[in-house]
Formats: C-alpha cells, sequence, structure tokens
C-alpha cells in the first residue's frame, strides 16, 4: 500500500480529488454536448432528460477508469534509475554474420583488381 503520514497532505494522485475533478469536467462537457445535440435545434425544448443521463453516465465511467489507473500505479525499481541505459561501445562486434568483413576497395572491378 503507498505510504502515508499521519496528518499529512496525499498528493493529487493519491487524494479523492483528483479523480473527482477529472470525472466532473467530462460530466459536464458531456451534459453541454447532449444538451445541445439531442434537442435536435433551437426550436424545439432541450433535453435535460439526456443531459443528465449522459452526464451521469461519463461522470461513472471516467471515475472508474481513473480509480482503476491509480490503483494500478507502480514506482519502478531503484535500480532502474542508474546507468544510462544504453551500450554505448563503438567497438565492432567480433561475430560477422554471414559475410567475410573484407570489403573490396572502391575503384575495384568484380574481379578484385584495382584499376
Amino acid at each position: 500500500m503507498a505510504e502515508q503520514k499521519s496528518g499529512a497532505r496525499r498528493s493529487l494522485r493519491t487524494s479523492v480529488k483528483g479523480p473527482l475533478m477529472f470525472s466532473a469536467f467530462w460530466a459536464v462537457l458531456a451534459f453541454v454536448a447532449v444538451l445541445i445535440f439531442a434537442s435536435g435545434g433551437s426550436a424545439k425544448a432541450p433535453r435535460f432528460d439526456l443531459a443528465f443521463t449522459g452526464a451521469g453516465i461519463a461522470f461513472i465511467v471516467t471515475l472508474v477508469i481513473a480509480a482503476m489507473l491509480s490503483m494500478s500505479y507502480k514506482d519502478n525499481a531503484e535500480h532502474l534509475g542508474k546507468g544510462s541505459g544504453v551500450n554505448l561501445s563503438s567497438k565492432r562486434p567480433s561475430s560477422s554474420h554471414g559475410h567475410s568483413g573484407a570489403q573490396p576497395a572502391p575503384d575495384a572491378d568484380e574481379a578484385g583488381e584495382i584499376r
């Protein structure tokens, strides 16, 4: 479990406020979008029932996704942050992988004679 200190403030990732704000944003966006597009024009009455339904669905779905993502978060092991992570050696490998390694001179023809 995450280490918590008594009386210390939680980070946005571990607090409840972050996922709630994220879900509320998408719920408001869904509410406005459904209210505009479900009414079918300015001559008809706005469909608040569909807008509230869409906002509720968006809120619940995004809250569940945010909770699942925050539960699956895991810090990297300490040893993974050490070193460059790549082999920076410029030495050619000793194995030739099927070819001899000797390349003809750029001025040589097919017989290997230099002109």
